[in-house]
């Protein structure tokens, strides 16, 4: 079964292999797979607004970087769920209008540090 994601500036729909076929790809030319990704990823943002096309190169950027710095499948699979989790929460709250949270912490001066005899 093949699924197609409609491309917003164009009317032509990318078509995917099954997700059975991408699973095969991987697993025996994990090179192909990795060049079928990011050029279904090159088409996606190509099809994409001028205006957002920046946006999205950069998104595309940390999500390679990601990744690149995985260790497995599963553990990509972990990292990129984390990540698309914090997107949503930020989407969130842009569309509420809630300001997102910042951690407070007590500033501790260095200087009342090195006066305590047990800093060494």
């Amino acid at each position: 079964m093949d699924l197609e994601i409609a491309m917003p500036n164009t009317h032509k729909p990318q078509v995917l292999p099954s997700f059975d076929e991408m699973v095969k790809m991987a697993e025996r030319d994990p090179d192909a797979f990795e060049q079928f990704r990011h050029d279904m990823a090159k088409e996606m943002i190509e099809g994409a607004s001028e205006q957002m096309q920046p946006r999205l190169w950069a998104q595309q950027s940390h999500i390679d970087r990601v990744i690149h710095n995985c260790k497995n499948p599963n553990h990509t699979n972990v990292v990129l769920m984390n990540e698309l989790q914090k997107q949503v929460v930020k989407f969130r709250e842009a569309l509420q209008g809630e300001p997102s949270p910042t951690q407070k912490a007590d500033v501790v001066e260095l200087k009342a540090f090195k006066d305590r005899d047990d800093f060494y």
